[in-house]
């Protein structure tokens, strides 16, 4: 939130010490929204997605079940957003702008009258692509918006 305020975000964070990212996600999940889940609740990891300012993101899938109560942390979470499947499956997704110092364009994923800039974007087009609809597509290509460039 500190770092990159107004930006929708997935929970996240760094590996802490000889942790996988798959045992980070699921703390940071519980540190940042209040779920606790355990192993077996992992389904796997999409794409590997490194940032402009050199931060490396793997984004680990998981089934959290029937829809649950979650307590935002005040340090880290402004808010919380249920967003139905529907909306990733929206005709108009993804977006695709051009960028003037990059030959790929910048992905946003549209959400209601907003949008999701990548690297966000580019996780939810890919579980969208991949876990929904059953294609491969690879995401890591993809441009980030020149204010999330911090």
């Amino acid at each position: 939130m500190r770092n990159h305020p107004g930006q929708w975000a997935l929970p996240g964070g760094s590996i802490d010490g000889a942790e996988s990212p798959e045992e980070a996600a699921l703390r940071e999940l519980h540190e940042e929204v209040g779920l606790e889940l355990d192993e077996g609740a992992i389904l796997g990891r999409l794409d590997d997605f490194v940032t402009r300012s050199g931060f490396a993101i793997t984004p680990v899938v998981v089934w959290a079940g029937a829809a649950r109560a979650l307590v935002p942390s005040e340090a880290e979470v402004a808010s919380i957003h249920r967003i139905p499947l529907t909306e990733f499956m929206r005709a108009d997704a993804p977006l695709l702008d051009p960028i003037e110092d990059s030959e790929h364009p910048v992905l946003r994923m549209p959400v209601g009258d907003t949008w999701i800039a990548a690297p966000t974007a580019a996780f939810l087009y890919q579980f969208r692509e991949l876990c929904i609809a059953g294609r491969t597509v690879r995401v890591a290509h993809f441009e980030q918006p020149l204010f999330a460039r911090k």
